[in-house]
């Protein structure tokens, strides 16, 4: 970027929040809140200055959009059947109550009694139309995947049959429940706001049935361009964006502001080959896993935008452990590691295995400069333990040319997990992500027993699932990253943002009063 953007010392990337759930067994009750009424015109008991940005020539729809910035939207006017909070568990919005079969693949939701921003009710085929809308859209496939068919019963619920089971699919329901309009406006939904399509500038409005103590109306400012936005808020202009801080393509600001950050389920990690080479031997894995000190990559490279784990799990999910953590860890008795795997320091501090010096291969995308910065700061650690490293800083398409041919001993590796943090995709044998070959029959089979224990069993399973990780290593988690939302000083207070949500728990937000 030239002129203004060049002089911006800060890094974002815009992202879109959308994600995932499910549950079912016994009928499991969920909070049903009241109907809500009709809506009346309600008078203005609030005034602010508070203003989000959105792209006028791009989508605006909650599931087939792309934009990020318009996506950001979609939360203060429409909800799913679920959110997410923080710990990434699953609470019941539009669906009240739920249940599955004893094969865990057919679930049934029960919808509480809601209406739309017309007064209608929603509906078992609103939920489903949306869901099957969903499941044909770029953002919401992949979450969807498993689901074999979704159709409305008899008695006004909405059932899901899956083609495998998955215990935490509440997880991935926080997919926004709509009705498309036959004129083609912005469809209706269920929050507490509503878009403004009249002839003045587009705008949100807030539902008579919403909190009083929200904004009457939050202004929408039309931007074509990041530059466009980078000047909005650093101007004041909008109030506030949303970034990931480490990420490639980021925008700089320049003004001060207020961070909230929020757990992701987005984790920064070193793959390895686990069909030939040094990396063959799970031993070598797990030595090299161990090289690696996480808390400066998160602390200092990432600048505190993560939280350091060797697990492919979040700290700040409920399956995570603490003992499993502390047992792969980072360690200061490298040396010993690499010792019982058959290498010895030769008299020039190199690493052997007889004659044969221990020389790894370590690939990295060049689209990120904290990524760089990360892989230039491991490969020092191994080098200092006597291990030969060829760094090799390869452009995106060569980068992804090298995974898909294996060539590589190790890799630095970014991957959104979905919420219920299935690990298939990179630890199964037919994994897709699953670029260094390894497999396991035994990973393969804690992995499905996972997806089939019901929510009791469900620690006890994934327990099960890390130990038999560690002990393999065929992945060297470095941390989850966390990002931000950025707001104007005192603009608003109370936000506690999720990854799929920045507006969480709106009822408790307080914005600032124009004076």
């Amino acid at each position: 970027m030239e002129g203004y953007a060049v002089r911006r010392t800060l890094t974002v990337l815009i992202l879109v929040l959308a994600l995932l759930l499910t549950a079912c067994g016994k009928p499991a009750q969920v909070a049903d809140p009241q109907p809500d009424p009709t809506p009346s015109p309600t008078p203005a008991v609030q005034q602010t200055d508070f203003t989000l940005p959105y792209y006028p020539g791009a989508s605006l729809h909650p599931i087939t959009g792309s934009n990020r910035a318009n996506l950001i939207l979609s939360n203060l006017v429409y909800q799913g059947l679920f959110e997410l909070d923080n710990s990434f568990s699953a609470h019941g919005v539009l669906c009240s109550q739920f249940s599955v079969s004893e094969d865990g693949l057919v679930w049934t939701f029960t919808l509480g009694s809601h209406v739309f921003s017309d007064g209608s009710p929603v509906t078992a085929d609103d939920v489903v139309r949306s869901l099957e809308q969903a499941a044909g859209s770029a953002l919401y496939a992949g979450r969807l995947a498993n689901v074999q068919s979704i159709r409305a019963t008899e008695d006004g619920c909405v059932a899901l049959t899956l083609f495998r089971p998955n215990s935490a699919l509440p997880a991935l329901l926080d997919i926004p429940i709509i009705r498309d309009r036959e004129d083609g406006s912005m469809p209706l939904g269920t929050g507490a706001y509503t878009f403004v399509e009249d002839d003045g500038p587009l705008r949100l409005a807030r539902r008579a049935t919403a909190p009083e103590t929200l904004p009457a109306e939050i202004p929408l400012f039309p931007i074509e361009s990041a530059d466009d936005l980078i000047y909005a808020f650093d101007a004041g202009t909008v109030s506030m964006v949303v970034s990931d801080l480490t990420g490639a393509n980021t925008l700089g600001y320049s003004s001060g502001y207020e961070v909230f950050s929020y757990p992701t389920t987005t984790m920064l990690y070193v793959g390895f080959q686990a069909k030939s080479g040094p990396c063959k031997n799970p031993l070598v894995r797990r030595a090299v896993s161990r090289s690696f000190d996480r808390s400066t990559v998160t602390d200092s490279l990432l600048a505190g935008h993560g939280v350091a784990t060797c697990l492919p799990v979040s700290p700040h999910c409920e399956l995570y452990n603490p003992t499993c953590e502390e047992a792969g860890s980072f360690s200061t008795l490298a040396e010993e590691l690499f010792a019982q795997t058959g290498y010895a320091a030769g008299d020039d501090g190199l690493l052997y295995s007889g004659r044969v010096p221990l020389s790894l291969t370590f690939i990295v995308n060049t689209d990120n400069s904290f990524k760089l910065t990360v892989a230039e700061y491991l490969t020092r650690q191994l080098t200092d333990l006597g291990i030969t490293v060829r760094l090799q800083k390869l452009a995106w398409d060569d980068y992804l040319t090298a995974l898909e041919r294996g060539t590589f001993d190790l890799y630095l590796g970014e991957v959104t997990l979905t919420a219920d943090f299935d690990l298939t995709a990179l630890l199964a044998a037919d994994g897709h992500l699953n670029y260094g070959g390894y497999t396991n029959p035994e990973t393969d089979a804690l992995l499905a027993q996972l997806r089939e224990v019901d929510e009791s069993g469900r620690r006890a399973a994934s327990d099960a699932l890390l130990e038999q990780f560690l002990a393999d290593a065929p992945l060297a988690p470095l941390c989850f990253k966390n990002h931000a939302v950025l707001t104007q000083w005192r603009s608003v207070s109370g936000l506690t943002p999720t990854r799929q949500n920045p507006f969480y728990d709106l009822e408790s937000l307080r914005f600032r009063a124009v004076k």
